[in-house]
């Protein structure tokens, strides 16, 4: 006769396949993967959650941003292309991080200030997130999600790394840290998004 220890164990070895449904719950990354990013908010530099359903309709361009890196003064043709293009439909939208060389260390008023004095900054900033360590923007599990360039890197390597997101609220082109705002590969991409389904 078995002993209650060895009836229990028989009991769990033979759970399985007598039927005992188990839940088909996605992984966090599976559920990012498929949300789409209109769905998503962030709390803008001000301290207010900005709902990015606002930008439906709208090409975005996504970049995360630092003050003491050698490509900061891409801010000025970040507000060059969004000057340019925002009466056709476009927006940059910056994500400051210091998550990369530690080159963004002040708090989201220094960051503020800095923009808007020195590159004259009007297009969206945002509050300081996390794209390598944890907890990770959400922004950016989903923007590494849907990276649709095999060719680039799906995590952003350094700051200044750039997303285009179309109309309908997908990745459509990642651009990596050294390609200029104002270069003709960003630009030609832009144009080709608003012209889609005008």
């Amino acid at each position: 006769m078995r002993s209650i220890q060895q009836r229990v164990a028989f009991v769990f070895i033979l759970t399985p396949s007598i039927g005992f449904a188990v839940p088909n719950i996605p992984s966090p990354k599976s559920a990012v993967a498929t949300r789409n990013f209109h769905s998503l908010s962030a709390e803008d530099i001000n301290g207010k959650v900005n709902l990015f359903s606002e930008y439906k309709g709208r090409v975005v361009l996504v970049v995360n941003t630092a003050s003491q890196c050698g490509y900061t003064s891409q801010y000025k043709g970040l507000e060059s292309i969004y000057q340019k293009y925002k009466d056709k439909g476009f927006v940059v939208l910056g994500f400051p991080s210091n998550d990369f060389g530690g080159q963004e260390p002040g708090s989201n008023a220094e960051v503020k200030k800095f923009c808007e004095f020195k590159f004259k900054v009007t297009f969206p900033l945002f509050a300081k997130v996390n794209i390598t360590s944890i907890p990770r923007s959400p922004i950016y599990e989903f923007l590494t999600a849907q990276n649709p360039n095999p060719e680039t890197r799906k995590t952003p390597q350094w700051n200044f790394w750039k997303f285009l997101v179309n109309k309908d609220g997908v990745v459509e082109k990642v651009f990596s840290s050294g390609v200029e705002p104002e270069s003709t590969e960003i630009k030609q991409a832009i144009e080709k998004s608003l012209v889609v389904n005008r």
